[in-house]
Parts: structure tokens; sequence; C-alpha cells
């Protein structure tokens, strides 16, 4: 196993240096394991030298020789070199190399201002991020200005037509107008007011307070996410969010009916059962979202008797009323507005008046004055027995209760803020300088001139369920007990489709007012004038359109609840939709037979819904209608509002039906909203 050591030199003098070595044979390889020296002494028994070579020996027989002091001979070997002599190079290195891995990955992680200095590389920010990549083309971090002034430049668009623009040189960047951008790709944005409420709140920039922001908006329209399941006999989709009264296409709440009147398609103002059904719930939903208001009663003949100022020519008094088995307060003045008697309020939150009110003769009426505690501008609204909608002379606001308001008990509830404001602006040819909050406004007193009786006068923050059923008890005065229908009185045109006359059915207006009676025959305990409105209001779903009902048929396959009822049909998404939500409401609330044709009806809608939705898709947005299909023109875009209400409505919908389709194209649909686009080939 060992062979023999071998002689290497002899010094000049006669000094011998001696190396040895051993080869360890071990699984057919040779190593060099040992290496010795030594020294030989003259005949005089001195060394002859104060120093000697030390030879190593490699592996290939290569021989080389290296200095070494005398005292290190007479020392044992470093520490170090020992340590050297046995070490493998190989497990060295993988150690090494794992140590440095380790060392890096450690200050990564906790001390990365260690290895990335500020200063050194430029930090993260997804805001000016292009494609989920960096954008290049902005400079520092946003807070450093360029240093060389931006150059004007012609920006040539599509070889169409020009616009001005800037260019900079030193990082060749070209800034386009963002109100050309805004019309080019339908986008809105306005610099915000204060820097430190964020678009982005999640990302914490150090320079956030000293950086004016700008917030680009690809859609300002709110998707309304469901937070459950749809109850039939909860609120009513997102309408909780509604407010119809204040649109600028209604012209007031009538006096009469205590529901809206529109403006929408003519001037003149009419009754339009899907505007009056969304106030109704709207209301509803508000009742269940609201808590409860605060109600001031301010006379009741009971327990509640106010100080009613009464001039000479006028009397009131308190009497039993045998029908009403309670005390009412009659009342008669004289002409003029002097003689009226009156009660002197000063009530700000409580806007809300609700009355018991009986009026005797043409000539009676009742008149509430509220003031502006800014300007001290007094406003008097007259509710008078006439068939006037609504009238305005100067501060002095009309509105017409009906000539069969006389000699008839009526419970009428107002806003008083909304006439004040409706009254303004009827009034008014500078509309915007019209507009007064609600908040500035008290009211001053309640009075009644004429003859007459009343009861029951209180002022709240709101009552709406009051305006529920003045809207549910329209719908039972107002159907078309042939048709079961609610008529639209107006002509409506729509761009390429025959013109919808006068008295036309809607099956988002049939479906809204379904809605409003089943939940007015479940709120009343029973009443079974609303059930039976309700399942009359069914008939127009099995009628074609084209002969006056809301049927229609998409490639003589699948059936369609038409919101206009067009030659040929137009396939509206949002009103289909709706309709559909009244089916299902009255399936879930009436009697077993009135459910089966309910749920029928419903089920059939459905079928057609999944088959159809993603003819809507148009990758970047939805069709607000088929017409592409049906006339061969160009598709109807939804506009940004109206695609948002496809989306809640496809997430309502899933909350009844599990079909992923639902759920699936609505978040696709939302998508669209913040820019995403469907891919390209």
């Amino acid at each position: 196993m060992f062979k023999s050591h071998t002689k290497a030199g002899i010094s000049a003098k006669g000094a011998k240096a001696v190396a040895t070595f051993k080869e360890v044979k071990s699984n057919n390889r040779k190593e060099n394991t040992i290496i010795t020296t030594g020294t030989t002494f003259n005949s005089s028994g001195d060394r002859t030298s104060r120093s000697s070579s030390r030879f190593i020996i490699n592996k290939g027989s290569s021989i080389v020789s290296e200095k070494y002091s005398f005292k290190s001979k007479i020392k044992r070997e470093p520490l170090f070199l020992l340590i050297i002599m046995r070490l493998n190079i190989k497990n060295f290195l993988f150690a090494l190399i794992a140590f440095v891995v380790f060392t890096g990955v450690v200050l990564y992680y906790f001390f990365p201002d260690f290895l990335f200095p500020h200063n050194l590389v430029q930090s993260w920010d997804r805001r000016l991020s292009v494609n989920h990549g960096y954008n290049p083309n902005i400079i520092g971090d946003g807070s450093r200005s360029l240093s060389a002034p931006l150059q004007n430049i012609e920006c040539w668009i599509n070889q169409e037509y020009s616009i001005p623009c800037k260019h900079s040189t030193e990082n060749n960047e070209v800034y386009v107008p963002f109100s050309f951008l805004r019309s080019y790709f339908d986008v809105s944005g306005v610099m915000l007011a204060t820097t430190t409420s964020s678009v982005n709140d999640n990302i914490n920039n150090a320079d956030d307070n000293a950086l004016p922001r700008f917030a680009w908006s690809h859609s300002n329209a709110k998707v309304n996410v469901p937070k459950g399941k749809y109850d039939t006999r909860g609120r009513f989709a997102y309408f909780e969010n509604y407010n119809v009264e204040v649109r600028e296409r209604v012209k007031c709440i009538s006096a009469a009916e205590g529901v809206p009147i529109s403006t929408q398609w003519e001037k003149s103002g009419y009754f339009y059962p899907t505007q009056i059904a969304q106030f109704a719930l709207a209301h509803y939903s508000k009742n269940i979202a609201d808590p409860p208001p605060k109600i001031k009663v301010l006379e009741d003949a009971d327990t509640n008797k106010a100080t009613w100022l009464t001039p000479k020519s006028s009397n009131i008094s308190r009497i039993w009323h045998p029908k009403f088995n309670s005390t009412v307060i009659q009342y008669e003045t004289a002409i003029g507005y002097d003689s009226a008697v009156r009660m002197e309020v000063n009530q700000t939150l409580e806007l809300v008046l609700s009355v018991d009110l009986l009026l005797v003769t043409n000539s009676s009426s009742l008149m509430v004055v509220l003031q502006s505690r800014d300007s001290q501008q007094t406003y008097t609204l007259h509710y008078i027995p006439a068939n006037l909608r609504l009238s305005t002379q100067e501060h002095n606001i009309y509105y017409g209760m009906g000539t069969s308001a006389v000699n008839r008990w009526r419970h009428i509830t107002r806003d008083l803020y909304i006439d004040v404001q409706k009254g303004l602006m009827s009034g008014s040819d500078k509309k915007s300088q019209s507009r007064i909050r609600r908040n500035e406004l008290h009211v001053s007193s309640v009075a009644f001139l004429g003859v007459g009786f009343f009861d029951n006068i209180t002022l709240s923050t709101y009552d709406h369920m009051a305006h529920f059923y003045d809207a549910a008890e329209w719908f039972i005065h107002h159907q078309d007990t042939k048709t079961g229908g609610w008529p639209n009185p107006v002509k409506r045109n729509l761009n390429g489709f025959t013109e919808l006359k006068a008295g036309w059915l809607s099956a988002m207006g049939q479906g809204h007012a379904i809605s409003v009676l089943a939940r007015a025959y479940y709120h009343s305990g029973g009443d079974k004038r609303y059930l039976k409105a309700a399942a009359l209001g069914l008939k127009p779903f099995k009628v074609n359109s084209s002969d006056g009902g809301v049927l229609a048929q998409f490639m003589d396959k699948y059936y369609w609840y038409e919101e206009y009822p067009t030659t040929p049909a137009s396939f509206v998404l949002n009103g289909f939709i709706y309709s559909l939500l009244g089916l299902y409401d009255l399936n879930s609330t009436a009697p077993l037979s009135i459910a089966r044709e309910a749920g029928k009806l419903f089920h059939q809608g459905m079928f057609s819904l999944k088959k159809m939705l993603l003819l809507y898709d148009t990758g970047s947005g939805t069709s607000y209608d088929l017409r592409h299909l049906s006339l061969g023109t160009a598709p109807n875009l939804a506009r940004d509002d109206y695609h948002a209400t496809h989306v809640s409505q496809l997430l309502l919908l899933s909350t009844i039906d599990s079909d992923p389709l639902l759920m699936e194209t609505a978040e696709r649909w939302k998508g669209y909203m913040f820019g995403k686009r469907a891919k390209h080939n």
C-alpha cells in the first residue's frame, strides 16, 4: 500500500534535505497525503544552513520548491495551514456559495435600503406602470422637473386633424392635452383639491403631500354589489340609493296623486308608470335602510293641542267626528290671506308635512311658509283644490290637489323642501341659480284658509311608507283592466324603429309595478287589492308586442319582454332584467295559483337571458340593446351608468340563480369599467 521514500537532493556543502511522500491507493485513485522534510548535518554536528528547501509533490508528479524560515522548522505547523491541508475544496465552495446566497436574501428582504439606496434605484410605484411594466418615460419619482423647457409641437391625429401638444427633448416624451384624451378615449379626470386623500390609499409615497394629484377615471359609474341574497320582501335591488323626486326630469310630486310627474318625453308633464314605481321602490327600500324618522306632532286635537292665531273674522274649534271616532278641528275664515288661521312653527330638520284634510269650498287651501336661514327669503306653498299641477308666482308656489279634493277627507304627505325646490325651478330661467340646500330651510308657519277640517298635523324627517302607499294606490286606480297594463300616455321615438303611439306598454314598467304591488300586498298584511292588480299585470307578458303586449322573440326561438315594444324588436337588456325581478317578486309572494303563472314567465325569461347575454358583450363594454342585429346598424353602446346597471343586475340575479355564467359575465363587465379589454387574436 505504501511505497518507499525517495531522496530528493543534497545541498552544496554536504547537508542533505530529504523529502518523502506517500501515495495512497484507494478506489483506483492516487493521492499525495503526507509531506515531510528533513535536514542532514556536517561532520561537526552543526547545521550547515539557516534554511533549506521544501518540495511539494503534486499528483501530476510536478515538483515545486518553497523556502521557509529556520524558525518555522522548529515550531509546529500553524493551525490555519493544517486546516487548508485537510480541506475539501468542493465542500468549501458549496458552503461559500450558500453563505453568499443566504446573506443576499437576508439583506434583500430585511435591509433593502442597504442594497438599493433610494438615490441609486428608483422606487416602484404601480401608478407609473404601463401594462404591468415600468414606464421609462416618467422622470425619477415625479418630483424632479425637466431642466429644459417643453417645446410646442403639432400632434397629427390619425392623419385627419391636428392638436397642439408639448414635447420634451430631455426625455423625448410627448405631452397630449387631457381635453383631447377625455373625448378621444371617453374618460374623465379632475384635479384633486388636496393630495392627502389618495386615489390608491394603499400606496405610500413620501412626496404625496407635496405633489398635486390628478384623478383619472375610466368610468364614474358605481356598481352596486348585493349584500346578500335578494329578498322579495326586503329592499328592491339597490334602490335605497335612488332619489327619484330630485331628478331634473321630474316636474314635481303631484299634490293630487302623491307621485312624480315626468317631463322626460313631454315638457308639460305626464304620469310615467316606470318612474312612479321607482319612486315607490326607492322609498320602500329607504324605509328599511334608514333609521326611524324624527317626528314632531304639531296638532292632533287630543293630547297635542297647538296655539292658533285667529283673526277676528275667522274662527276655529275642536269637534267630535263620529266617522273617525275622534276629535278634529273645524275652521272658517274670511276671504284673503290675512284672515287665515295660523300656527307659528320653527322646525329645521323635519321638513316632511303630514296632515288629514277636508276642504269644503274651492277657495279653501292649506298654506305653509318656509324661510331661508341664509337669505331670509320666505317661500309660501299653497295646496289648493284645483286641477293644477304646479304654478309659481314670484315666491308663491301653488300645487293643485284636484277638484275631487273638495268635501273629501284626504291624508297628504308633502316633502316641503322638494315642493319649494321644484317650484323655484319651474319659475326660473336660470335653474342653476335657483337651487337651495335642504338644511337652509326651516318651517315658519302652517295656515288654513276658507272652510274645512283638519287633524293630525306632523312634521318629520321623512315618511317613506306614506310615499310608497301613494304610489301603490296609483297603480290600483290607473290600471287598464282590459289589458292588465299601465299605459304610457306619450308617444316614443327610437331611432330606426317605428314610432310607439301613446298608450304603449313597457315590460320594465309592468315588472316594476308588480314589484311595488307584491310588496304592498306583503306589507299591508294581505290586502287583496294589491294582489289582484299584480296578477292582472302578468297579462301583457303573454301578448305579442305587435298586439299591444310586451312579448317578443329572438330568432323565433327565445322569448323576450320588451321595455319598448318596437317594430322590429329592440331587446333592451336592463328593462328586461327589471321585468324578471317583478315576476320573481310575485312568484315568491303570491298564493300558489298566481305564483305558478309568474314563475313560468320568470323561468322562460331566464332561459332566454342566459342564451342571449353574451350578445351584449362588446369586449370593452356592453350594448344597450340589440338594434345592431334587429336593424343591421352600428351597436347602441350602453353609456357608463347603464353599463354599471347591467353589472349590478347580473350580480343581483346571481344571488337568485347559481349559474356561473351570470357571475363570470358580471365580473368581466366590471373589469371593462377599469379599462380592461377582451384579448385580441
